[in-house]
């Protein structure tokens, strides 16, 4: 590999880092609400719950099932939240992995000049489109978190 060669995979390299940190905002920003409705209106009501556990009359055995079942929809709902992004991120690692794919094909053919400008568009066209479907993400964890609008 020569020096023009490194310094443009290097740039490339810098300009695929800066559009996932891109797509990682964006997530985190459209999930700020849903995480937030996980972290304190269900841990809140999980700890009340789990106060309410606590009675002298009750044998631990039975508070401890009671704080048990208190947490079942807090980690009902981190676990949905979980498998969602999980999916989410596996669709976004396809699709760079396909443009990725491209771009060795076109290294090997010798198409070096427009490989490159082709996998910067194929990247950037497969960040926004994963992008677009954060909101449908959210709506779906919304209702099913029966999350009010």
């Amino acid at each position: 590999m020569n020096h023009i060669d490194a310094a443009e995979e290097r740039i490339v390299t810098e300009r695929l880092r800066q559009k996932l940190n891109e797509v990682n905002s964006a997530a985190q920003s459209h999930l700020a609400f849903v995480q937030d409705h996980v972290n304190f209106t269900l841990q809140k009501a999980y700890f009340r719950c789990a106060h309410e556990c606590f009675d002298r009359r009750r044998k631990q055995e039975e508070i401890s099932v009671c704080v048990e079942n208190c947490s079942i929809p807090v980690l009902q709902a981190q676990n949905l939240v979980e498998g969602e992004m999980a999916k989410f991120q596996e669709r976004l690692n396809r699709s760079l992995m396909v443009c990725q794919d491209k771009f060795e094909s076109a290294k090997l053919q010798n198409i070096r000049t427009d490989a490159t400008k082709d996998m910067e568009s194929c990247v950037n066209q497969s960040i926004e489109e994963n992008i677009k479907a954060l909101p449908h993400l959210v709506a779906k964890l919304k209702a099913s978190l029966a999350i009010p609008e």
